[in-house]
């Protein structure tokens, strides 16, 4: 026998144990202990005495399927439908929202003790929404077929099996329409559904992005080739039947690939944006483009990271990771020079157009990977008085903090949408002359684990 098959382990497989749930992980995971052996189990919440089987063991720890709640925490609610838990789309929703709001302060109070090695930041409680659901303005609905039928819905947990969904609860309810409607559209001219394993069919996603201030609808149509069969007609009928539509593209995905969107795509009605406002400006976004998915919390967020950079008006400021210019034009309110850096050239045509478009004239644009241009602007000898960086959840890249280190910027605000890679580099930054004043969580996406959090930073006067 292997070392593997001859390994023990605190519990056994498949059988069923009874224990008190002592902490949650961060992706939610109660966690219960057997002889001091760690046990992660979906839905199950602190203080909770529950009956668990065993699904999984490890070296160091284990999986569980929780079967029965025997003592229940106060903070436990009724769940609307388990197919929100099977996709894991709403993986909080048997939690209370107060509750929600807790577990994601505590995230990043964590990660700051534990990984940056500063317990002592104050991390505010999390700015939550008055009403957690119906938040999310753009959807990309994977499509199969369902006992014959083109059918949307949400893909079970490590899986690519389809659940059908119509509504998504956390959805802003006009996409959910949408998609529906959409979706009976191409039922009606025997549009097939994408394939996976054969690699055939035409309709892999339904993407629909929404204006949260306009109500304007972009539409678009992800297929695995170019010829959509009566499109013209399909176009016709979605512009009649969702008049708010002002932009219908079809992005087309030749690939065998997880990823949604390909490279290449066709307009086929109006143009590729569609519009909506964020603090007082407005924004064009295209259907590659990045726009924060929450817009209510996201003024939220924004301001907050707004107030931490305490701009004067006299500050040189640089947006790393600008996208298409929201941070960067609030900032140009009330700084001297805002310079923005986004690796994706689209995005940085909408962020020009989006300063014309709001008469802002004190920003500049450069595309690129803002660890190279930081890298780039701090041997010329560049500097900013303030840095505003929104990673993605990967956090800064070594070479972008080198070059922090070096241009030394008075201020700096870290918006972050990872606590793990926001805790690591704060970590490098308070090690590189930086004193980490404060934290504000922001519930970005209600019903979920994910938590986004603004930090502020200055450097220390030698």
């Amino acid at each position: 026998m292997s070392a593997k098959q001859k390994r023990t382990y605190p519990v056994n497989k498949n059988e069923v144990y009874t224990a008190e749930v002592e902490d949650l992980t961060h992706e939610g995971l109660g966690v219960a202990k057997v002889n001091n052996y760690p046990l992660f189990i979906e839905g199950a919440l602190p203080g909770e005495t529950i009956e668990f089987k065993v699904i999984k063991t490890g070296k160091s720890f284990g999986f569980g399927r929780l079967l029965e709640v025997k003592e229940t925490s106060p903070h436990r609610v009724e769940i609307t439908d388990k197919a929100y838990t099977q996709t894991g789309t709403m993986p909080l929703q048997h939690m209370t929202y107060e509750a929600q709001l807790a577990f994601k302060q505590n995230q990043v109070k964590n990660v700051l003790q534990r990984i940056a090695k500063l317990p002592d930041v104050p991390v505010f409680d999390t700015i939550g929404m008055d009403h957690p659901y119906g938040y999310r303005n753009k959807a990309q609905v994977p499509v199969q077929e369902v006992n014959g039928e083109l059918t949307t819905g949400f893909f079970r947990k490590r899986s690519h099996d389809l659940v059908p969904l119509e509504d998504f609860l956390i959805q802003d309810p006009k996409i959910d329409e949408a998609i529906v409607v959409v979706r009976d559209i191409l039922r009606r001219h025997h549009i097939p559904a994408y394939n996976e394993t054969e690699h055939t069919g035409s309709i892999r996603h339904i993407v629909v992005r929404r204006g949260y201030y306009t109500g304007e609808l972009m539409i678009v149509l992800v297929t695995r080739k170019e010829g959509i069969p009566g499109k013209d007609a399909i176009v016709e009928e979605i512009k009649e039947a969702l008049p708010e539509t002002v932009s219908i593209v079809q992005n087309i995905n030749s690939k065998r690939t997880n990823v949604i969107l390909g490279r290449e795509s066709v307009v086929l009605y109006g143009e590729d944006k569609y519009r909506d406002q964020l603090l007082g400006f407005t924004f064009e976004i295209s259907h590659q483009s990045f726009y924060q998915i929450n817009p209510t919390q996201t003024e939220k967020l924004y301001q907050t990271a707004l107030d931490y950079a305490e701009l004067t008006g006299e500050e040189t400021v640089i947006d790393a990771y600008c996208g298409i210019g929201t941070i960067t034009l609030a900032l140009a309110q009330k700084a001297k020079h805002v310079h923005g850096i986004e690796i994706v050239a689209p995005a940085i045509d909408n962020a020009k157009r989006n300063a014309e478009l709001n008469q802002v004239d004190n920003v500049s644009f450069e595309v690129g990977a803002a660890e190279d241009i930081m890298v780039q602007w701090a041997q010329d000898g560049k500097t900013a008085d303030v840095l505003v960086v929104d990673p993605p959840r990967k956090g800064l890249d070594s070479q972008f903090i080198d070059a922090v280190l070096t241009m030394q910027p008075k201020r700096m605000v870290y918006v972050s949408c990872n606590p793990s890679t926001l805790a690591r580099d704060l970590a490098l930054l308070s090690e590189g002359g930086y004193t980490v004043h404060k934290a504000q969580t922001v519930d970005m996406f209600p019903q979920t684990t994910h938590v986004e959090c603004v930090v502020l930073m200055s450097r220390v006067d030698k």
